[in-house]
Parts: structure tokens; sequence; C-alpha cells
């Protein structure tokens, strides 16, 4: 069984879905990101028993990812509880997940219409086998047409017009009123009935306890700080090698020295390293806060019995530039300033000292690891020469002897917001800032809290630059229309942003994302797709510069875990090469 994807939040969920190119070899060459790095070793090699320790930031509240208090903890433990109809590969290439499927296809196209065939095997835990009743209330409950849920991640679900069962019992027969393209994203995880058949059994409830799971793994026990997932007796797929798994609740900062005192055998240190742990200011030199991020990173890597895998996430930094209000409403200024924005250099300095390809992200909507990408910012003219030419095209006069542009007697300066504490953010901040002054632009950085890093400012649009992590995610296009939409007016007047937190856009890229998401043919699909990237990229209300870092520390005696990328693990998979406090034992077969 693999699980879903990673839920990713930015001023809330953001779910940010990629259009795939057809062809797989449209990427712009050069070096490639790592797409994944896992610790691999067949069944055959992976003893039975033991507990494994894998780190979360916290408990999670809720098992039922579809509320609005789910957090990444919650995706993560429901991949080794729950059904999810599709798994994916490290280049998010979707395959039918034979646990839970014999198949999956589209059986007409007008209207839409998908069959899922259930694998007639596929239980819940309460015995109750997986039926197209549970689809049905799913989808009742996350389109609204079920009552007020409150659900969220429900894109795609709203443009279902039917759902029953098909042929045979262990059919499921799924039409669609508007055609949607990423229709293999939907009913992953898939929860019991029991849980999606009110409001209030939706709602219910702060624990982590659902009414029924289907995956190797059962749910035994919540603790404050632990989560205690074990084998599944009714699990009817390959039988898990582990006895369970203890998802434990351990600060990045603190993942280190758990590793290091053998309390936990799975551990991602991104922000452990990203953050450096120095409380470096936001104006502190750049190679400072490379230095941090350095020993972090070394720390990590001189840990005994502890491997560090190291891929590209499934997510991107990005700088957003705010063309709602401010200096950056003036679109002219807003395409030169980002022009200035050198990328490459900026990949150089965080992606090489972790032993990553410095790739620049040249897209906004597909991940440079996934079949298809293309680098579309070629569209944005982007160097300093180009930057110069166009602040002077559009009035910002150079001084003499350097220093700020002026327009009309007003020198420009702008602010750039970075999350306190990230050692990464400092660290582009400061590149970013030299760039801009070459091409005179002065930038003020500020460092906020992360808690009030969206809420009290990007949100609010109380910026003109910032620095923040973008979601990727696996199908094309689905979800990004409310983060590039044309922000519309409230009966007052004023501007309604949404989900667009740069507070730019236009009917044309609307139109094409629009199209791209209902488009069922794979190549038209990625066309449109393509061109509505260069119609961002031409607006400039955001520069991808790289995708962040996934790092994962894994304890030597275990297999199959790692830096996953966009895949996911396939739990029953996962287990111990030798068990804790014993002696290396023959490995179990099959």
């Amino acid at each position: 069984m693999s699980g879903s994807p990673v839920r990713t939040t930015a001023a809330g969920t953001l779910v940010a879905l990629a259009a795939c190119a057809a062809l797989t070899a449209c990427s712009s060459g050069g070096p490639a990101p790592t797409s994944d790095d896992v610790a691999q070793a067949g069944r055959g090699r992976v003893l039975t028993g033991g507990t494994l320790h894998w780190a979360v930031d916290a408990v999670p509240p809720t098992l039922n990812a579809y509320r609005a208090d789910a957090t990444d903890a919650t995706a993560l433990v429901d991949s080794a509880l729950l059904p999810a109809m599709f798994t994916l590969d490290g280049h998010a290439r979707p395959t039918p997940d034979a646990d839970y499927l014999t198949g999956a296809e589209v059986t007409s196209r007008q209207p839409q219409t998908v069959v899922y065939h259930l694998n007639p095997k596929a239980v819940w835990s309460t015995g109750a086998p997986l039926s197209a009743a549970d689809f049905a209330a799913q989808w009742k409950a996350l389109s609204g047409r079920g009552g007020a849920f409150g659900g969220t991640g429900t894109e795609g679900y709203d443009d279902i017009g039917d759902v029953r069962q098909g042929a045979t019992p262990r059919d499921v027969q799924v039409t669609f009123s508007t055609p949607y393209a990423p229709w293999r994203r939907l009913f992953s995880p898939l929860l019991p009935t029991a849980v999606t058949s009110t409001p209030a059994a939706f709602g219910e409830g702060t624990g982590t306890a659902l009414a029924a799971d289907a995956g190797p793994f059962t749910l035994k026990s919540e603790q404050p700080d632990q989560v205690l997932v074990v084998r599944n007796p009714r699990w009817w797929g390959a039988r898990a090698k582990l006895d369970g798994i203890a998802f434990t609740a351990v600060a990045p900062r603190a993942r280190v020295d758990a590793l290091r005192a053998g309390r936990l055998d799975v551990a991602d240190v991104s922000r452990a390293v990203g953050d450096g742990g120095t409380g470096i200011s936001a104006s502190a030199a750049s190679d400072a806060a490379a230095s941090a991020e350095s020993r972090s990173y070394a720390q990590v890597q001189s840990l005994s019995g502890i491997t560090l895998h190291r891929a590209s996430a499934p997510g991107y930094l990005g700088l957003t530039l705010n063309g709602g209000r401010g200096p950056l409403a003036d679109p002219a200024l807003r395409r030169a300033v980002a022009a200035a924005v050198n990328r490459q250099r900026i990949a150089d300095a965080v992606l090489t000292p972790l032993g990553l390809p410095a790739v620049p992200l040249g897209n906004h909507l597909v991940m440079a690891d996934q079949d298809g990408y293309r680098d579309d910012s070629d569209a944005l003219d982007a160097s300093p020469g180009s930057a110069a030419r166009q602040l002077d095209a559009d009035g910002w006069q150079a001084p003499a002897k350097g220093g700020a542009r002026t327009k009309g007697g007003h020198p420009l300066s702008l602010r750039l917001l970075t999350r306190a504490g990230s050692a990464v953010d400092t660290q582009v901040a400061a590149l970013v800032t030299a760039q801009l002054a070459a091409v005179g632009v002065p930038v003020v950085t500020e460092a906020v809290p992360e808690a009030s890093f969206f809420t009290d400012h990007v949100a609010p649009g109380a910026y003109d630059l910032a620095l923040f992590s973008w979601p990727g995610s696996a199908f094309p296009v689905a979800g990004e229309l409310p983060l590039y939409a044309k922000p519309g007016v409230d009966p007052d007047g004023a501007p309604v942003d949404g989900a667009n937190l740069s507070g730019t856009g236009t009917d044309e890229i609307d139109q094409l994302l629009t199209q791209a998401g209902s488009a069922l043919d794979q190549g038209a699909a990625t066309r449109l797709a393509a061109e509505a990237d260069t119609r961002i990229w031409e607006l400039a209300p955001s520069v991808p510069l790289f995708q962040n870092p996934q790092l994962v520390a894994v304890r030597n005696t275990v297999s199959n875990a790692g830096a996953f990328g966009f895949a996911a693990p396939r739990f029953a998979d996962l287990g111990f090469t030798a068990l804790p406090g014993t002696a290396a034992n023959r490995p179990a077969k099959g």
C-alpha cells in the first residue's frame, strides 16, 4: 500500500497541482534534481518484527485529512492506515494501487465516466468490504451535496454528478457533470462511510481515531506525544514486516539529539538543517547563514549508524511579489524586479552544500523532477542588464553614483519579509538584496515570526516581497486556479484576492488553467498548462527559486525508508535488517 501525497500548507491549505508535459522529453536539459533517495531492500532481506519510531512535528489532531485542522502528520499516518486509489513513484507518475484496485479507467468522455474496480479482498477493519457506498458518501460530503461538512481539499468533488455501484458490487461508477482531468487524485485517502455520512460524524471529536481503517496497519493507541499503529490482522495484502510504527512528536531542532540517543529511527531533518538553530537576524551576511546551515548539515552527517538521504521535496521556495498594492502593483516595475533575481546563483548557494543538484525551478506548475517539466522562465528575460533596461523604460532613474533609483522625485525601496529563524531564508534574502541593489533597487529585510507570517503580513498584503514555500502536486493543474485567479472586488470595490497571495491575475490565465484542468487529452492539457505558465512568468506574481531540499535521516538497520519526494512509503515493506537491541539476525523469508 502506498499513501496519499503529503499535505502542504501555505496561508491555509494551498494545493498546487502540476501539469505534466506529455511527453517525457520536454525538459530543458542540464542537471536534474534527485526525485527520491530510499534505502531499498527486498522483502526477503527485511526481518519480521520490531517497532519503528518515526518523527512528526506533533501528534495529528485528526486522522480525517479533509478537516481544516488536519496536518502533514495526518497525511503521513493516514498513508499507513487508509486506502489510496493510486500509488505514486518519485516522479509523481500514478498507477492503480493493487491492494485496493484491480483497475480503473475512463469508460466514456461524454459525459466523463470513470469505473473503479475494487480488489475483492479489500475490507475495512470492521470486516465490511470497501464499496460504492464509501465513494458516494465521500463525494457528497466533500462536494457540499450532503450538507455543511466544512471540508478542505474538496476540489474536483464538486465536478462529480453521480456515484453509484457499477456492473458488480466491486465496481464503482463515477460520472462527472464537468470534465475533470486529474480524476486520479480523488478518493485518496478514502474514508469509511461512518465518517462521511453526516456533518456531525465528519467533524466529531479532536482525537485521531476513525470509525475504521483499511491499511497494512491499524490504529492501536494515542498519547500526547505519540500515535502507535500496529499490524492489521485483517490486511489482505503482503503482511507488514513491522509489528508497529510509533509516530513520535519531536521538534525539528531536537531530532539530531533524539537520533543520537536512539529514540528515533526515521526523521525528516530538513528544517533542522534549514533553520540552523542560530537565531541569525535577517540583516546578517549570507555567508554567516550559509555557515550555520553547513554546521547543522555536518552535525547530521556525523551521526553514527545514521544515513542522511537527500532528495528534492514536492514543493519550492519562491519569491512572491505583491502586485495587488504598493509599488509592485506597477506591472513594469514588478517584471523588472523579478528579472533582476539570479535564480542559478541562489540555487548554487543553497543546494550545492547539501549535496543536491543546483537546479533552479523554471515552472510554477510542474516540479523539475516530474515527467514533462519545462523551464518557461525565458518569458521573464531575466538578467541584470534586462532588469536595468526595464527600470529605465519605466521611468526609474538611476543615480550617477549608485544608490536608489527615483521616479518623480520618489526613491524606490522595497520591503522583503522572511521567516524568523530560517538560515535558508536569511541566506536567500541576502542574495536577493545584493542582486536588486546592483540595479538600483534597495531592499529592507524584515524577519517575522512564522506563526504570524501569513495571517498578519502576507494574507493582508502588508509586504512588497516575501520568501516562503509553495507546494507542488502530482496531478495536472487541479487546484492551481485559486492560486493565480484574477482577484475580484467586494461590494465596496475593495480587492478580494482569495488564495492568490500576489494579488495579480488575468482573464487569460484563468481561462487557460480552467481549460487545462478539464482537458481529458493529455497533450491538450500539457499545451494549455505550458501556455498558462508562460503567461504567469510574464505577469511575474512570483519567482520560483528552487525545489526545497528533503533531508531524511534513517538508521542504517532500517530498510525501505528515506527521502521519498513525491512517492509514499510502501508501509508493508518497511522494516529492520537487524532488530533494535539485538545482534544482526538472519533475514526472514518473503
